[in-house]
């Protein structure tokens, strides 16, 4: 069972674009100390949609290597042709990931029988744990709970990140679903929720930022400890609302640089964190404890 506060790492650039490959490797560092219980790399914070096919497999194998199995490793390899989000996951199985993170296809609104089919397709050709991933406010197409029932009787589909903040959603999953499917959140705002109502665990944005501190949160949601999880996620709730105020990972990208974690990269079309932005994400960081407070 992987569970707890599983980042969503955001993937470190220099400033003309190019990987900043020391910088990954101490990000993740940085995140088994802090107490992360697993990696995600390549997903939408990961920039996955401005990396190409090598950079992407070359940062899945690269996290691999320095987690060196101490944490779970879940890598991105969604997309919106079938036969690519085949040759990703393929690719992280190669890898040595744990376990792969799959979006329903963006951009071209697939039915929910395509979605079905789409997801059906990959965990027949590759053995690899396969996490769906529902989150319709970027991929203008939403998984049902009905087909993720339907999908939770194939082998190696084993759980879904659940992006939409929906708790009546999140209980319906559960109640079609049983113990066939583990959810996740993939909405920091609302993941204490889920998790009080059954979700292990949440793959989180917030905690690229404060990983130790979300780290908690998840421990104490999971093991059903409402007032102390709820106590503890006050400090994190401008993260979790300014880290969105423009395009994720934009936000975090400058929180992290604002930390020094990371360099000021990010790919276009995505841009640094526009000027007007920045003193409410400086003024979450420091509620947060992540920063000092002046």
């Amino acid at each position: 069972m992987i569970q707890g506060s599983i980042v969503a790492l955001v993937t470190p650039m220099h400033p003309d674009g190019s990987i900043d490959w020391p910088c990954l490797d101490a990000l993740v560092e940085w995140h088994i100390q802090s107490g992360t219980n697993g990696i995600v790399p390549v997903g939408t914070t990961g920039e996955s949609a401005t990396v190409d096919v090598d950079e992407h497999c070359e940062i899945v194998k690269r996290v691999v290597d320095v987690t060196a199995k101490r944490v779970p490793v879940i890598a991105g390899t969604g997309a919106n042709a079938t036969s690519e989000a085949i040759i990703l996951t393929r690719a992280a199985k190669e890898a040595g990931a744990d376990a792969c993170l799959s979006v329903t296809p963006y951009y071209n609104k697939p039915t929910q029988e395509g979605l079905y089919l789409h997801h059906k397709a990959i965990a027949e050709a590759v053995d690899l744990p396969q996490i769906l991933y529902n989150v319709p406010g970027r991929t203008a197409c939403d998984m049902l709970p009905e087909t993720v029932a339907r999908l939770s009787s194939v082998p190696q589909i084993f759980a879904i990140k659940e992006a939409t903040g929906d708790i009546e959603r999140t209980r319906r999953i559960l109640e079609l679903c049983g113990s066939e499917m583990v959810v996740y959140s993939g909405d920091d705002d609302t993941a204490v929720e889920l998790m009080l109502c059954g979700a292990k665990g949440t793959i989180s944005v917030t905690a690229n930022v404060a990983p130790a501190q979300m780290a908690e949160v998840c421990r104490l949601a999971i093991g059903g400890e409402a007032e102390a999880a709820h106590k503890e996620n006050e400090c994190l709730r401008g993260l979790h609302r300014d880290l969105f105020l423009e395009a994720n990972p934009i936000p975090v990208k400058w929180a992290l640089m604002e930390m020094g974690r990371i360099g000021a990269g990010i790919r276009l079309p995505l841009t640094i964190l526009s000027e007007q932005y920045h003193e409410a994400v400086r003024t979450a960081m420091r509620q947060a404890g992540v920063i000092q407070t002046l």
